[in-house]
């Protein structure tokens, strides 16, 4: 096997949580069971993956194989069944241990390109089938894949800190590594933190990977080490903690820190006393040395030398480094409004109010307000920062209504993008939740039901075209002569389809009446009928 993506990898928000197993750029590949046990789910336009099913394992372990094409006839008539019991054409099938069992090596469904996959690949999950959390899947598929490259750096950052210089300065500073061992000398003085842009290779593929284990000693000691094997779901958007996502932003390349931010929780992450940030106290050598490895235990060292050297900005007073230079504010001033990483932070103007509880952002952030007219809008704009600012959790955000409306219900809250991000309307105010602080959001009126119109019927598979340009598909449901059936919405398409064969209605060239019902997020419906012979 071939990997296009490993466990772990940092992704803006979040870590990519399964193995992304090649298919040579098509679909219909066989995808088979990793282990004895029962299909336990089975999901369509879930979370991105499109079809997907997920297979519970006696070991407490749960796998999930997701952008499927097809299920096999058996999960796919399990997944029939489960919608004609419950109308329910939204498929999120919930099965018993009776209904599929599987065994390892069995085949369950052929790969494909669905959900928000941007090529065929199998993306391959394993949890903790009673915490949920993402698991590595390499644990299991080690012997099914070759891997002699060892992991490779490509660059160190240096983080000084409130007290702390490195080279002389007090910005953060970019070094390449030409070689395991760098011959420059560096300077610092203060407490500096460190971030390592490296990543994991094997052969027969130029993809690159997240690494598994990244260990920092200074002077033979351990003050760091991560090991990419288990992550809570809960604090997956803590990727953004621990890598330097603002030089991300920037430049696509991920800094990752050697070090634990105050509000970093993540278990993978290990520190010493000092969070992992060093104390360049003493005017001697301190040799810096990464040890990188893969889960096959290829290694690479990588090491520099960084001397003490007395900054200009510090003087030595009574045993300890003093700043004679003051440091920036982090008072919330009318012209930079800050939001505050160790406590609950509040934004108030004239017709917004924004709060960010603690725990949701990992360091102090200077918020850029801005107010965009929106004529044609129920509100005006509000931007909080220039760039792309993740959140660690969705935060509230309620704007007042300056427009009237007919009807308060149909406003909801909405971004530059126009993605649909919901709210709630009370006396005046929609209260929605935003996961960046960056982009425009404002309010938006969706009074308009959804459009459907005929497509065809074609051998035994009966399609409509189903569109909604505002708040966008919440519910749909059909019958035929009074009868629920089946619709699925195909996926990376407006079509909705109904595969006859697949239903209880049987070919006799009698006429039927297609009843078809849909509701946008706001409760705008349209009911469509037509007849068809079959």
């Amino acid at each position: 096997m071939l990997l296009a993506g490993n466990f772990g990898e940092p992704r803006p928000n979040h870590f990519h949580g399964g193995l992304d197993v090649k298919t040579g750029n098509v679909e219909g590949k066989h995808i088979y069971a990793i282990a004895d046990g029962y299909v336990s789910r089975v999901t369509v336009g879930l979370y991105g993956f499109g079809n997907a099913v997920y297979v519970t394992h006696p070991t407490g372990q749960t796998s999930v194989y997701c952008h499927l094409r097809a299920f096999s006839p058996r999960i796919k008539a399990a997944l029939r069944r489960y919608q004609y019991s419950h109308k329910t054409s939204v498929a999120d099938a919930r099965l018993t241990p009776l209904d599929v069992p599987v065994s390892a090596g069995q085949f369950i469904a052929l790969s494909g390109n669905t959900g928000h996959s941007t090529g065929p690949h199998l993306h391959l999950e394993l949890h903790d089938t009673r915490t949920w959390d993402m698991l590595d899947p390499y644990e299991v598929l080690a012997d099914y894949l070759r891997d002699t490259v060892p992991p490779q750096a490509h660059g160190f950052e240096a983080i000084p800190q409130s007290d702390g210089t490195f080279n002389g300065g007090r910005s953060r500073q970019n070094f390449g590594f030409a070689s395991h061992t760098l011959d420059r000398e560096f300077t610092a003085w203060g407490r500096v933190g460190f971030a390592l842009w490296a990543n994991d290779y094997m052969q027969e593929t130029y993809n690159h990977y997240g690494v598994r284990y990244t260990t920092l000693l200074v002077d033979g000691r351990e003050v760091f080490r991560s090991d990419v094997g288990r992550v809570p779901v809960s604090l997956n958007r803590m990727v953004n903690a621990w890598g330097d996502y603002e030089h991300y932003r920037r430049s696509n390349v991920w800094y990752m820190k050697s070090f634990l931010e105050p509000a970093c929780r993540l278990p993978i992450l290990w520190a010493d006393e000092n969070r992992g940030i060093i104390n360049f106290c003493e005017e001697r050598d301190y040799h810096l040395e990464y040890v990188l490895r893969d889960y096959h235990g290829n290694e690479s060292h990588y090491r520099f030398t960084v001397r003490g050297v007395r900054s200009s900005f510090f003087a030595e007073q009574s045993g300890r480094a003093e700043r004679l230079v003051p440091p920036s504010s982090y008072a919330d001033t009318p012209c930079q409004p800050r939001l505050r990483s160790d406590r609950t932070s509040t934004y108030s103007r004239p017709g917004v109010q924004l709060v960010v509880p603690y725990g949701f952002i990992a360091a102090d952030v200077a918020l850029q307000p801005a107010v965009r007219p929106l004529p044609d809008a129920p509100s005006d704009g509000y931007q909080f920062t220039g760039f792309s600012t993740p959140l660690m959790a969705d935060a509230p955000l309620s704007i007042f209504v300056r427009r009237p409306v007919a009807d308060p219900t149909k406003i909801f809250l909405t971004d530059e993008q126009g993605r649909y991000l919901g709210g709630d309307y009370h006396d005046g105010w929609l209260t929605g939740h935003i996961r960046d602080l960056a982009g425009v959001h404002h309010l938006a009126y969706d009074a308009e039901p959804p459009a459907v119109r005929p497509l065809s019927l074609t051998g035994d598979v009966l399609r409509l075209s189903v569109t909604d340009g505002g708040s966008g598909i919440a519910v749909w449901t059909a019958t035929v002569d009074d009868r629920f059936i089946v619709f699925d919405a195909l996926e990376k398409s407006s079509t909705f389809a109904c595969v006859l064969h697949e239903s209880w209605l049987r070919p006799t060239g009698r006429q039927h009446r297609l009843r078809f019902e849909v509701t946008d997020n706001r409760q705008n419906g349209t009911v469509y009928e037509t007849t068809f012979t079959y």
